[in-house]
């Protein structure tokens, strides 16, 4: 994946990537993120280059961002931005991550076939050097929006989503919403992770995923195709990232026949979907509050038993 570049300002990553001479001549805020700020910083020798900073999340906020796409970018099937350096500004008092700029052209005309096969190459990508100990996990945690998100080696992909997927999220969110997550509730969740090996499988292989694929998180490149960005990526079950592309709404009908003609879905792939998309939502739950919570009560009260 490459070695990553730590850096202690703005100023110092761009004389390290672009030379001593270099330096900011205009600074253009970028809108579209939920969590960060962003902006494009116009460079004396013509470059662009562009910088997302957080005033309330460490560097490990960023550096986990930037393994990430290092990692997809490594697999050489589909692109995603270059990553520069990563650190935290003293002298502006946020961490940082700065990439290239991707300039936006006009899509292909086949733009969510190629995002389908693209898609598929990456989830059937060797997933060796990406887990350190075990065949699902990742080298390092992550986040899932801003929620860390833990990464632990684990030689089942279904013990691994139980343990390191739902069974954190359900304990923040049953913290912080006893009064709906009730005791009858509660034994349905339960019921639901006891029955977990009943309703997921175990992947033929192993598979690099994105981790949070919506429609937000692929962009249109300087190629006309799409870009991945903001992955939360570990190595599990290729079906998450199909979920999530129909959690907010199914992207276009081709994307998943070319995905299908390439990863071809295993059986019952339908029935175990809202099981992947109830790790999502529960995210939501404790990120953005109870609007969520009754689309996650309805798959509990559907998979779970009393």
């Amino acid at each position: 994946m490459g070695d990553l570049f730590r850096c202690s300002s703005l100023e110092e990553g761009i004389r390290q990537v672009f030379g001593e001479g270099v330096s900011i001549t205009g600074n253009r805020a970028v809108t579209g993120g939920d969590i960060n700020e962003a902006m494009c910083l116009t460079l004396s020798n013509g470059e662009r280059v562009f910088v997302k900073c957080n005033r309330l999340k460490g560097e490990d906020f960023f550096r986990a961002e930037a393994i990430g796409l290092g990692a997809i970018r490594a697999t050489n099937t589909i692109k995603t931005p270059l990553v520069y350096c990563y650190g935290f500004d003293e002298n502006r008092n946020y961490s940082f991550l700065m990439m290239d700029m991707v300039i936006a052209s006009t899509k292909i005309k086949d733009y969510y076939i190629q995002l389908g096969v693209e898609l598929a190459a990456l989830h059937k990508a060797k997933t060796e050097e990406f887990v350190t100990d075990g065949i699902y996990g990742f080298v390092e945690d992550n986040f899932i929006g801003s929620t860390r998100q833990i990464n632990a080696g684990c030689d089942s992909w279904i013990d691994f989503f139980r343990s390191f997927r739902l069974e954190p999220q359900l304990r923040m969110a049953t913290r912080h919403y006893a009064k709906e997550f009730d005791k009858r509730l509660m034994r349905k969740v339960n019921s639901l992770l006891d029955r977990l090996p009943d309703i997921l499988i175990e992947p033929e292989f192993p598979s690099l995923v994105h981790g949070d694929l919506w429609a937000g998180n692929h962009i249109v490149g300087s190629n006309g195709k799409a870009w991945l960005i903001d992955p939360a990526a570990y190595v599990g079950h290729s079906e998450v990232d199909i979920a999530m592309t129909e959690l907010f709404g199914r992207f276009p009908e081709e994307f998943y026949r070319a995905y299908n003609s390439m990863n071809h879905l295993e059986s019952g792939y339908s029935d175990r979907r809202n099981i992947y998309n109830l790790y999502q939502i529960l995210n939501h739950v404790n990120l953005f509050g109870t609007s969520y919570i009754p689309s996650a009560v309805d798959i509990i009260e559907h998979y779970g038993r009393d």
